[in-house]
């Protein structure tokens, strides 16, 4: 779903929303995805470097830090948030999205505490993350038009909770008033739509 638009030229508009460091570095551990995308990138005028873990995504990025930089939440060996930290440490103007099929808003929140300029959840397309990446300060985000579910609504609570309590399972169904096995089984799930 990511070649949305088959510009494979670099338009004078482009170029000039990207700027003149054109360094991105895409972190995600689904390879065919990671790959297409890297693609819709350079057609649009990056000049891409991919990473398929958090392992070689801080590698990367402490070698030759990005000026953008989409990095997938979820990884194998990982969370994203450590890459985030590796580029901010080394790079403080670097415009980085966080791309997840996990999506909550306690986890964005955090990516946005570490630098991450926006939080697009999977499945996302080419256009979608060229724009969140090329967003100027100050320019407003178009409403969605359809409003999050009861379920995702319950789900967002689940996950915020989670994170206020360190990621400890134990905790979070203490604070939720839940079994431990059925939280477990949630935070396992994908997040309804």
């Amino acid at each position: 779903m990511i070649e949305k638009s088959t510009g494979a030229h670099v338009t004078p508009a482009d170029a000039e929303l990207i700027g003149p460091d054109r360094t991105l570095l895409i972190v995600d551990d689904d390879g065919p995805f990671l790959r297409r995308l890297a693609r819709a990138m350079e057609a649009r005028g990056f000049t891409v470097e991919i990473a398929e873990s958090v392992a070689e995504g801080i590698a990367k990025a402490k070698t030759q830090p990005p000026k953008h930089a989409v990095i997938d939440l979820r990884l194998g060996d990982g969370s994203g948030l450590d890459v985030i930290e590796a580029i901010r440490g080394r790079r403080d103007d670097t415009r980085m999205i966080v791309l997840t099929g996990y999506g909550n808003i306690a986890t964005a929140v955090n990516a946005v505490k570490l630098g991450a300029l926006d939080y697009l959840a999977k499945p996302a397309d080419a256009d979608e993350i060229f724009a969140a990446l090329v967003r100027r300060q100050g320019e407003r985000v178009e409403l969605p038009e359809n409003p999050m579910s009861a379920d995702r609504v319950r789900w967002e609570h689940i996950q915020r909770v989670y994170e206020m309590c360190e990621r400890n399972v134990s905790e979070t169904a203490r604070r939720l008033n839940m079994h431990r096995r059925t939280l477990q089984r949630i935070l396992a799930k994908r997040a309804p739509k």
